[in-house]
């Protein structure tokens, strides 16, 4: 193998498991509270900054994953953050973190069918 595609199977493997992580930490969030809302600010904030970096790494295959997942999920923060009464907030909380996990679902899966 040439060093270049050895290179970028460590890259993608790399990326895929910061997603990975940051899946594992939200995926068990059922309840609307100060420390679950900054664990899913901080998840959002992850999966935006690596989404950015595959898209840059591989345009094609990631542009349409940081265009359609990353405008749903900021999507779902304004949803969020607009949210009146708590009966509203926390449907729309658990709205937004399950496109969360949905966005990071689809970019994990697409990264291991890019090796």
């Amino acid at each position: 193998m040439e060093n270049w595609y050895i290179c970028d199977i460590m890259g993608y493997a790399k990326e895929r498991g910061k997603l990975e992580k940051v899946l594992a930490k939200i995926i068990w969030i059922k309840v609307y509270d100060e420390k679950n809302l900054a664990i899913i600010l901080d998840s959002h904030e992850q999966f935006s900054h690596t989404i950015r970096i595959l898209k840059n790494k591989e345009p094609e295959i990631f542009t349409d994953l940081y265009n359609t997942e990353l405008q749903e999920v900021k999507d779902g923060r304004k949803l969020f953050k607009e949210s009146e009464g708590e009966e509203t907030r926390l449907t729309n909380f658990l709205a937004y973190k399950d496109i969360i996990v949905k966005a990071l679902e689809k970019t994990i899966k697409v990264s291991n069918e890019t090796v």
